[in-house]
């Protein structure tokens, strides 16, 4: 009997009103003209982050978060990163957020929620140039480096995606690489706040 294939769930995140915050909504948009392979769930969940928690418990095998993160890199830098997984079940869970999107309390509240484990969560990262924090005004686009970065992110989830859809366990190298496999695992860096807009 031929085994199911995987299940992949491509997520951008990210608020689309501060600058280079909408880096993951811009990758999924970009997606459009060039869809992934059949069987992937491509989704832009904008600052929703109670959507996704609940969204990871549907039985993916693997799940691709597309994040602006900073980790100290030149702006536009491509990384990807396996965050540790959240504590067992008896971790104190994130508070719901419906408007918010911390990668790490996401994850916390979907391991809270789950009768099981949760997908493997990779982040395909870029380092922004711009991070306004949540008390500034709307400040929309985004900066040239992480536009140019925006076809690279696509071109490095086409590459990505053939092989986590054959083995959800591989350690999928980018397409261009800056940062590559194997994926250091790290914890989730925060985001700055979220101002209560919603893509």
């Amino acid at each position: 009997m031929t085994p199911a294939p995987a299940r992949l769930l491509v997520a951008g995140i990210g608020n689309i009103f501060l600058a280079d915050d909408a880096f993951g909504p811009e990758v999924i948009q970009a997606l459009g003209a060039h869809p992934l392979p059949p069987g992937v769930r491509v989704r832009d969940f904008g600052i929703r982050g109670l959507d996704l928690a609940y969204e990871l418990l549907d039985g993916y095998d693997t799940a691709v978060l597309v994040d602006a993160a900073p980790r100290g890199h030149r702006p536009g830098t491509l990384s990807l990163i396996e965050p540790e997984p959240p504590g067992g079940p008896d971790a104190p869970a994130a508070p719901p957020e419906a408007h918010g999107m911390d990668p790490a309390k996401v994850l916390a509240l979907a391991a809270h929620l789950a009768d099981g484990p949760l997908p493997r969560v990779l982040v395909l990262a870029c380092e922004p140039e711009i991070r306004p924090r949540g008390d500034e005004d709307i400040m929309p686009g985004l900066s040239a480096p992480v536009r140019e970065a925006v076809p690279r992110a696509a071109t490095a989830l086409h590459t990505m995606v053939p092989v986590l859809l054959a083995d959800p366990a591989a350690s999928p190298p980018l397409g261009r690489p800056e940062e590559s496999a194997p994926p250091p695992t790290a914890a989730l860096p925060p985001l700055t706040a979220a101002a209560p807009e919603d893509r």
